[in-house]
């Protein structure tokens, strides 16, 4: 216990250092919240690797190796890693010359501001809130393990961490301090996984004592379920706030689209471990487990505390970049998309300062509240994924693309995709929800824009090719 408290001290120490630091050079809500657009390469880098490197990396998918084997990167890592390789490549330059904040800020330029309500609300609340929950209660597992806390214990000292953090640096600090994570983060997961190979006998024991099902792309369950679930997570990651965050706080297009290769790269290739653990796993730690248990198994129960200190360090560095970056997600949607746009246009720079932390404050509350309820960090994000993305991925690929777009079309595109979405496992339909949802999504933006005109508040762009900030004036007036 000793070696974890003291590997404890020293990664808080300076996590909440660089929060004081930061607390003292930020001074306006551009720089709380997008880093003043004016991140570099590495740091771009290293942000991206540790935020896709949280509670799914560490304890999900360690826990889907276990379960169902290396079938599982192939339905859940790799189709994330592919969509967000898409993202960067084909939208980080566009998206970035827009000087925005969120996903909703670009609804509310195209459409105008109320359109740009929903999507906000869905970022902030559907998605922010439950994965903020997730990253709480695998902390409180991590000092559970550790230091014998209860598991309520834990989950208090967890939001009181995070929440401390968070609010002092705003996105600067969560970036510079991602950066440096990402470095603790890989090497731990390297680090747990040669001890496992080692402890499970080697790479040929261990591949001659694994049934072939859990060695194989696609597993007992098939290709068609493979597809249909990679399918259920994958587009989510063109509209996930927290890449779109990275591409907006780059210094330059350039920036946001080599940085965002190069994370993609390195995250794909390092998110291979987690199922080969998983999978290593099964041949020594007790066969009823719950499988979202089993990372800290491995690292508490397996390894000497010298060693499992700086692994826990890495697993709570991979929780906490996943936490400060989903409360900053929805604390910019809460003041940039709502207060900003509807409820105060003409705030002064200390009112968005004050408005941001207090959102901050507000997601984190909502997040610890959520995180009481959690029994499946899995089936949870999977959710979360999927009715965001059904609901938001054609109307944001309308936008970038298609001009004949109007509001109507794409409000409601995104409320009978919601909808269809969260009523169509209660009718218990052979047709997987992903594909209805989808389908309903496509033909609603089509036919409810045809038959509709554009309203006097849009911005008829097809922005993929028409920047709607066409000069340094507009920039000046928008910042």
């Amino acid at each position: 216990m000793s070696w974890y408290l003291f590997y404890f001290i020293i990664y808080f120490g300076f996590l909440f250092g660089m929060g004081f630091w930061y607390f003292f050079r930020v001074k306006g809500s551009d720089d709380y919240l997008i880093a003043g657009w004016n991140m570099g390469f590495w740091s771009i880098v290293g942000t991206i690797i540790s935020t896709f490197c949280g509670a799914a990396v560490f304890i999900g998918w360690v826990g889907m190796g276990f379960t169902v084997g290396m079938s599982g990167f192939f339905k859940f890592a790799l189709p994330a890693y592919i969509f967000t390789l898409l993202l960067i490549v084909f939208f980080a330059k566009p998206l970035r010359r827009q000087r925005l904040y969120t996903l909703a800020d670009l609804f509310s330029e195209r459409f105008g501001s109320k359109t740009g309500i929903f999507p906000s609300i869905l970022s902030a609340f559907i998605y922010s809130v439950p994965t903020l929950a997730l990253q709480i209660v695998g902390m409180s597992t991590v000092f559970t393990l550790a230091f014998d806390m209860s598991f309520n214990a834990g989950v208090i000292v967890s939001f009181a961490l995070i929440l401390g953090f968070t609010i002092l640096g705003g996105l600067p600090a969560t970036i510079i301090t991602d950066a440096i994570q990402s470095v603790i983060l890989v090497v731990g997961i390297i680090m747990l996984f040669i001890a496992s190979v080692m402890y499970g006998g080697g790479l040929k024991e261990i591949l001659a004592s694994t049934p072939a099902d859990y060695l194989t792309p696609f597993g007992k369950e098939g290709v068609t379920a493979v597809l249909i679930y990679a399918l259920s997570v994958g587009p989510f990651y063109l509209i996930w706030q927290s890449t779109w965050q990275r591409i907006f706080a780059s210094k330059s297009e350039e920036i946001a689209r080599k940085a965002g290769i190069t994370a993609v790269i390195i995250g794909a290739l390092i998110s291979i471990l987690p199922y080969g653990i998983g999978v290593i796993a099964r041949g020594f730690v007790p066969s009823d487990i719950n499988p979202d248990l089993i990372f800290s198994y491995v690292t508490v129960e397996l390894l000497p505390p010298a060693l499992g200190g700086i692994i826990l360090v890495g697993l709570l560095s991979a929780l906490m970049t996943g936490a400060d970056s989903f409360i900053l997600q929805g604390s910019s949607n809460l003041t940039k998309d709502l207060y900003a746009r509807l409820i105060k246009p003409d705030a002064d720079e200390r009112q968005m300062m004050r408005v941001s932390r207090w959102s901050v404050v507000i997601i984190a509350v909502l997040g610890l509240i959520v995180a009481y309820n959690i029994t499946d960090i899995i089936t949870i994000y999977q959710w979360a994924l999927r009715l965001s993305a059904v609901t938001l991925v054609f109307p944001f690929l309308a936008v970038m693309f298609w001009k004949r777009v109007t509001a109507m079309g794409g409000l409601s595109s995104m409320i009978f995709s919601a909808t269809i979405t969260i009523l169509w496992p209660f009718l218990d339909m052979p047709i997987d929800v992903t594909i209805v949802g989808f389908a309903v999504s496509l033909l609603t933006l089509i036919v409810v824009s045809l038959l509709t005109q554009h309203s006097k508040r849009e911005k008829v762009h097809a922005v993929y090719f028409e920047d709607f900030i066409q000069s340094d004036e507009d920039v000046h007036e928008r910042s």
